[in-house]
């Protein structure tokens, strides 16, 4: 297993069915759906294969271009394992859900497996070149796949999209180069190694002055877009809302991710005292992110865009975490809150993108049902003609809400858990967002599945036995995930452990 390089592998799977399938015609699907359950696979034993003691295993590792600090150096703890299973699994939904695309088939699905090649290689890049190539490979295809198959209003989306991530790519560009003239060095380990000691900021001063915090900003404005955070979250409503319904899965349910992957693999080790300078600030910019996500949520009709702020909203909750974290000198107590925070954010990260995905994918089927249809005002009473899709859509609702006994609860639990005692007025104030998105999750519910049954719906098809045997897996995992998510944690926390040794605020 050590000699055999498991993570190119998977990385570069993906990327050859996608030459396959742009040759395939309409057998494409066919193609994307093997190659994304091989995927899987591929990714379930990565994550059996992890250290029991939380640290970077599998590490390929060979000289690229050793004058420029360019290394081919890939690796993964816990942290990108559980990434790598979230991706292949949102991406065989995805592909499943994409069952009525006629429309150049080839090039659709070739696309999609390019974007999770490019996701699987941001999750086990350890050296900034290498990451960054992953990175803005996974922008190219979903900027098409927005274009080209997208609703009315897809190019200004589309533009929209690729403008701000490309803003915030560029941003990171420059930070890293800035870096790299300091250390001779673009590999994370070795960056944060130094920065824990304090060497890296020194190093940082003595070539370029004292810019280190304004580097800082600049990576923290590069993954603040892709996850995204208040005020750069512009482009996701109409991203969402424009992109195919599968495609929205892979925004949502991946894609999202890579930003708040990047804060922990790279933002909060190599840059941790310099975010904890601004500690109070970004923590606003996260509770308005809970906040003012739950509200734009319930000003919404549109279901696709009712859950794009829904997400930016239980993303918000990550970030929360994550700046609740940067504690300067933090004693045992706060080690201890810390660490539930942590796993509270991974967890919400592996969760979030199940539900959110699944979600998209019910609203997917409700529009192949209802003529493309997808406003609360045209809805009401589906419960009565298609009981299996409200009894199976609900489960993801509630799922969203964070009832107890589901994923989605375990996750914000254990952030709350963890930030009350590290920045209490902050939690408190974005409990105001759990209130709000349970008003709205119980509001869609009310207006979509209870009520009289509007006439033209009274044969409303409910699911079909194929789409009941796709889903059923999605909803049994966030049931057993929502009863058992020590699957999850005990695999997370020593990885947690890890992090926070290394970590100087």
């Amino acid at each position: 297993m050590n000699s055999l390089p498991v993570l190119t592998l998977l990385t570069l799977l993906p990327a050859a069915g996608a030459v396959v399938a742009m040759f395939s015609g309409r057998n494409a699907r066919a193609v994307a759906l093997v190659t994304t359950l091989i995927s899987l696979a591929g990714a379930l034993l990565v994550w059996s294969w992890l250290p029991a003691n939380g640290t970077i295993g599998l590490t390929e590792q060979w000289s690229w271009a050793p004058s420029l600090g360019i290394e081919y150096h890939l690796g993964v703890d816990a942290l990108g394992a559980l990434m790598l299973v979230l991706t292949a699994i949102v991406a065989l939904m995805s592909v499943d859900a994409a069952s009525r695309v006629h429309h150049q088939p080839g090039l659709y699905f070739g696309l999609v497996l390019l974007l999770e090649s490019g996701l699987f290689g941001s999750f086990t890049a350890l050296n900034f070149f290498h990451w960054f190539i992953f990175w803005e490979i996974g922008l190219i295809p979903a900027f098409f796949l927005i274009k080209l198959w997208g609703g009315s209003n897809r190019g200004p989306a589309a533009t929209q999209f690729f403008v701000y991530t490309m803003a915030g790519s560029v941003a990171l560009l420059l930070a890293f180069l800035a870096v790299f003239l300091s250390t001779g060095s673009m590999d994370f380990q070795h960056l944060t190694l130094l920065a824990s000691t304090g060497e890296l900021e020194q190093a940082i001063t003595s070539h370029l002055g004292p810019v280190s915090l304004w580097l800082a900003v600049g990576v923290l404005a590069g993954f603040a877009v892709k996850v995204p955070l208040f005020p750069f979250h512009t482009w996701l409503p109409a991203a969402y809302s424009e992109a195919p319904s599968p495609v929205t899965m892979m925004l949502t349910g991946a894609m999202s991710k890579m930003g708040v992957y990047g804060l922990l693999r790279i933002a909060i080790p190599i840059f941790g005292a310099q975010i904890a300078q601004i500690r109070t600030p970004l923590l606003v910019l996260a509770v308005a992110t809970v906040v003012m996500g739950a509200w734009a949520a319930v000003a919404q009709k549109d279901l696709k865009r009712i859950f794009a702020y829904s997400s930016i909203n239980h993303l918000g909750y990550c970030l929360l975490a994550i700046f609740a974290l940067a504690v300067p000198n933090a004693g045992h107590a706060a080690l201890q809150s810390q660490a539930a925070a942590l796993n509270g954010v991974i967890l919400q990260m592996f969760n979030h993108g199940l539900t959110a995905a699944a979600l998209f994918w019910f609203i997917a089927l409700m529009q192949q049902r209802s003529g493309g249809e997808r406003s609360l005002d045209h809805f009401g009473g589906l419960r009565k003609p298609a009981p299996v899709l409200a009894g199976m859509m609900g489960v993801a609702l509630f799922s969203s809400l964070g009832l107890p006994g589901l994923n989605g609860f375990v996750g914000e639990f254990l952030i709350f858990r963890g930030v009350f005692p590290l920045a209490w007025p902050a939690a408190t104030f974005s409990i105001l967002g759990l209130l709000v998105t349970a008003a709205v999750i119980l509001t869609v519910i009310q207006r979509v599945f209870a009520g009289p049954v509007a006439e033209k719906w009274s044969a409303f098809p409910d699911l079909t036995t194929g789409e009941r045997m796709a889903l059923a897996p999605v909803i049994a995992l966030m049931l057993l995930l929502g009863l058992m998510p020590q699957l999850i944690v005990d695999t997370v926390n020593p990885t947690v452990q890890n992090l926070l040794a290394h970590w100087r605020f």
